[in-house]
C-alpha cells in the first residue's frame, strides 16, 4: 500500500485505511478522511502537506500523512490550480478557494464548479492569465487564478 506522505502532488487517491490510534482516527473522520474518500495531495514538503478533500483544503503533519494508506484512483485525472495550467489546455473547474468577496467576484465573472475553461494566453512573466469561458474572454491575476482548482485529463 502507498502512504499519502509518499504520494505524487495533484494525483487523485482513494483512502484505503488509517493506521492510527482511536483519538486520531476520530479526528480524521470528523474532517472527512475515511476509507473510500477521494483525496488529492495538493502540496507536500518534508514537514507537512496540504490535501484537498470535498472542496476543503487541510494542512496535515507529515506523520499524519504517513498513517493514511491510499491507492491511485482508476480515472486518470489531475487536480491543480488554474495558474499552473499551460497555454492551450482545456480544464474543468473543481472548486474555488477564495473567501468572501474574492470568491463572490470570481463567481460573478462566471467561474463556477463544473465549468470548462480554455487557457488562451499567459503574459511573459506569468501574470495576468487570459482564459475563455462561457463564450467570452476573461483576464485574471495569477493570485486569483491560484484560487481556482481545476481538473484535467492526464495522457497515459
Amino acid at each position: 500500500m502507498l502512504k499519502l506522505s509518499q504520494g505524487v502532488c495533484h494525483q487523485l487517491y482513494v483512502v484505503q485505511s488509517i493506521e492510527a490510534n482511536e483519538k486520531l482516527k476520530k479526528r480524521l473522520q470528523d474532517l472527512g478522511i475515511v476509507p473510500d474518500a477521494t483525496i488529492v495531495l495538493i502540496q507536500s514538503n518534508k514537514d507537512s502537506g496540504i490535501v484537498m478533500l470535498k472542496n476543503s483544503r487541510l494542512a496535515l503533519d507529515i506523520q499524519v500523512l504517513s498513517l493514511i494508506e491510499v491507492k491511485e484512483q482508476a480515472t486518470r485525472k489531475e487536480w491543480l490550480s488554474l495558474d499552473q495550467v499551460a497555454v492551450g489546455q482545456t480544464v474543468k473547474v473543481v472548486g474555488i478557494h477564495g473567501q468572501g468577496a474574492i470568491k463572490r467576484r470570481l463567481m460573478d465573472m462566471g467561474v463556477t464548479k463544473h465549468l470548462t475553461i480554455f487557457v488562451h494566453k499567459v503574459a511573459p512573466l506569468g501574470d495576468p492569465i487570459e482564459i475563455n469561458l462561457r463564450g467570452y474572454t476573461l483576464t485574471l491575476r495569477k493570485a486569483e487564478a491560484a484560487l481556482i482548482l481545476v481538473e484535467r485529463d492526464v495522457a497515459v
